[in-house]
């Protein structure tokens, strides 16, 4: 006979003690030396049960679905787990895995007697270690032990390694856990933890992986092909090429269920002939990983993850958050709308295709909940190699549309009006604030440059025929009039107006932005031209609070989140704060009218820079269109009670791309149609109009040039106005020269000063990510 080897001596003397240990606990009398010591480990110890027994912490995936709660978007895992409870556990696959591993599993107390004396036996006879003894209660100790994320790897190891020690603490553990879960419960815990290769753990994932089905609907041959695998699962699965040894272990599993009175023999030769048909279904891992006919959806997922990483309920650093993402079997119901993501989607590729460096990424936003609704662009979220030359395209894991720290964003341009106008409002400026804008404007913030003149910023209006003339907030805005805003900046303070961007929801990527607004915002002139780099995320979140009548809501891309055990989690509500004055927002929906070719509640409006979105949009709207320095990017965001959306052109790569003025009515249209898919068939919901001491207030600020006396706008009586707003397709007195000038768009009417930033005091020009993660 060979020499035993002292692998083999470990483990028999390993299997003595644990017989001693079953007998000792059974009759609980002492039997020599060895057993007394075996004594002490079943009857001293049985108290310090790891908790993790009874309650295992073992990895799960999680599950992100778009806001149907059906539609998967992704899952994220460590180890491909789902437990299910013991209703959707057949009672095939519990046959099949007992007589697969532990025949004797209904009538041991956590150790099997016979079976460890019958594996000395043959041990012992073979000179090898042919059988080890373990129960399935023994076996689920070790698997929850190996796993559980509290321990250490060495403690992991330890739980592995073939040692008396490791064998002797699980039979006293095995024991204690008899005496606190009943056998459904162990084998349910068992099931749900075992590995069955391929990637799967637990009966969920392996029914999925193999057969793309779920454990309840498990046929018999089936169920007897995964209990065979957990013995050697990473050489058996049929998977890997060992289809005939995954047939051996099927049959022998059959049998195994024959000779336990699971199944007769007739049903186990049918099941043997069965044909082995693998229909192999995979849980895709991770955003990159989302389905390939929708793989846009990663950039909402890149996002969702951006935003988990950033709460403090999944743990206190941002890597163990993501951790907890990757393990804690939550059940995620994203806020993305697939049918308002299509739309915005198939509106950035009627754009600029796949093929091109030039993107036109969208968002949407829910007012009123900041719950993101879609975030599209002209690229594939995807790890894959781009064609020689081309950087970033069609393929792109950046975050081209909610920014990143390798994305600052783009100039949003004459958008960022709105801020100037929320600040000089909230500080007593009515809407009917009058003045004689110029071609071109001299300010008291001192510059150089070609934005200056004199040595202090000067802006210009690039259409001096249209924009010129006395203007008020309403046609300022309408007509976006750069050298009216300049102005209006100056009355309220360009500080207060940075100010309101940020209590909005802008966010300064750009280190040169972020300085700017934090040391030096009183002297930042050109903020009102949209000289900062912005996203189209935080541009429709903060233009949705206008929305919302001032309420700001974090930007969020979840409905619901319920941890593994179905608990609801509150950090999925919107987190909301009131931002601005009802009555303040209300005045800035009311001009924001007027770009969009509807009328104002007091009939203010005569000529808008994007009249073509309130056809598109077909009920209440408003918005404002933006164009960068040398039309370098072309924006529009707009809104509706209901929805709000941004929309950016730019070059990615290159951001002295010039895009063109010619793109913005397409920019317009493609922001419009993605809210009008979002409110296709809901009820219309319409704006409120502001009170006439906000739109018309006492007195007129004039500019000092004007002798400093108080006038009116012209036609603006402080008696009663009009009480009934224009429908949006009448737009009384409204001018359509714009459509003669530059056929609808924002073009020069609204192309802010094209030297505004390249003054020495507006320098740190923002700039856009480079590269790809």
């Amino acid at each position: 006979m060979p020499k035993p080897s002292r692998r083999k001596i470990v483990l028999s003397f390993a299997l003595v003690t644990i017989v001693a240990t079953a007998m000792v606990a059974a009759v609980a009398l002492p039997v020599g030396a060895m057993a007394g010591l075996a004594a002490s480990y079943a009857t001293g110890h049985g108290d310090d049960l790891p908790d993790v027994l009874l309650r295992p912490t073992t990895a799960q995936a999680s599950y992100l679905y778009a806001n149907d709660g059906k539609t998967l978007i992704t899952t994220f895992y460590e180890e491909n787990r789902r437990d299910v409870p013991s209703a959707q556990i057949p009672d095939v696959v519990r046959q099949a895995i007992i007589a697969a591993e532990d025949r004797g599993f209904y009538r041991h107390g956590g150790v099997d007697v016979r079976g460890v004396v019958r594996a000395i036996v043959a041990n012992g006879t073979s000179g090898e270690v042919e059988q080890g003894a373990s129960t399935l209660t023994m076996q689920y100790v070790r698997n929850v032990l190996k796993s559980d994320p509290s321990l250490s790897e060495a403690e992991r190891e330890a739980a592995t390694a073939t040692t008396a020690t490791r064998k002797i603490t699980e039979a006293r553990y095995a024991m204690a856990l008899e005496k606190k879960l009943t056998k459904d419960e162990i084998l349910t815990n068992y099931l749900n933890i075992a590995y069955f290769g391929a990637g799967a753990y637990g009966i969920a994932a392996a029914a999925k992986r193999y057969f793309s089905t779920t454990p309840a609907k498990l046929t018999l041959a089936q169920a007897a092909l995964l209990a065979g695998l957990v013995q050697s699962p990473n050489t058996d699965s049929p998977l890997a090429g060992s289809a005939d040894a995954a047939l051996a272990r099927r049959a022998y599993v059959l049998d195994s269920m024959v000779a336990t009175g699971a199944i007769s023999a007739e049903q186990a030769e049918a099941a043997k002939a069965s044909k082995l048909t693998l229909k192999k279904g995979g849980s895709p891992n991770g955003c990159a990983a989302v389905p390939g006919k929708h793989n846009d959806w990663g950039f909402f997922c890149d996002y969702f993850v951006q935003w988990w990483r950033g709460q403090a309920t999944f743990g206190d650093t941002p890597d163990d958050r993501e951790a907890a993402l990757r393990r804690g079997g939550y059940t995620i119901v994203a806020s993305m709308d697939p049918t308002t993501q299509a739309a915005a989607l198939a509106q950035s590729l009627a754009v600029y295709g796949y093929g091109s460096a030039r993107a036109l990424p969208i968002a949407a936003v829910q007012p009123g909940t900041g719950r993101v609704l879609a975030m599209a662009v002209n690229r594939h979220y995807s790890l894959a190699k781009n064609p020689k030359g081309q950087r970033s395209y069609p393929n792109t894991v950046n975050q081209l549309i909610a920014g990143s720290s390798a994305v600052s964003g783009y100039q949003a341009g004459s958008t960022y009006k709105m801020f100037t106008m929320l600040a000089a409002l909230e500080n007593d400026l009515p809407l009917n604030t009058g003045f004689n804008s110029p071609t071109r404007l001299r300010t008291s913030w001192p510059a150089s440059g070609p934005a200056s003149c004199d040595g202090y910023y000067c802006p210009r209006n690039a259409s001096p025929s249209w924009m010129d003339g006395h203007r008020t907030m309403w046609n300022g805005f309408g007509r976006s009039v750069n050298t009216y805003f300049v102005w209006l900046e100056q009355q309220v303070g360009a500080d207060k107006a940075v100010e309101m961007a940020q209590r909005l929801g802008i966010t300064f990527r750009s280190a040169a932005d972020a300085d700017r607004a934090g040391n030096s915002a009183a002297d930042w002139g050109s903020f009102t031209l949209g000289v900062a780099a912005t996203t189209p995320l935080d541009l429709a979140n903060a233009y949705a609070t206008v929305a919302a009548e001032g309420m700001a809501c974090e930007a969020l891309p979840v409905t619901s989140i319920k941890d593994a055990s179905g608990a609801s989690l509150g950090v999925a509500n919107p987190s909301c704060a009131r931002a601005i004055d009802v009555d303040v927002a209300r005045a800035a929906t009311d001009a924001a009218r007027c770009p969009v070719g509807q009328q104002s509640a007091f009939h203010r409006c005569d000529g808008g820079t994007a009249t073509a979105v309130s056809g598109i949009v077909g009920r209440d709207v408003a918005g404002k269109t933006g164009s960068s320095d040398n039309n370098e990017v072309e924006t529009f965001a707009g809104y509706t009670p209901q929805v709000a959306a941004a929309g950016m052109a730019a070059n990615p790569d290159n951001p002295r791309d010039v895009v063109g003025a010619r793109v913005a009515p397409s920019v317009n249209a493609a922001v419009a149609r993605t809210m009008a898919a979002y409110l296709a068939g809901k009820p219309a919901a319409t704006f409120t109009a502001p009170s006439r001491d906000i739109a018309y207030g006492d007195t007129v600020v004039t500019p000092p040039s004007t002798a400093g006396t108080p006038t009116r706008a012209p036609d603006t009586p402080r008696s009663a106005p009009p009480s009934d707003p224009a429908t949006p397709t009448e737009r009384p007195g409204n001018d359509q020269r714009q459509d003669d000038d530059r056929q609808d768009n924002d073009g020069p009417q609204d192309n802010d000063d094209r030297r505004s930033d390249r003054a020495r005091t507006d320098n740190g020009r923002a700039t856009n990510g480079r590269g790809d993660r």
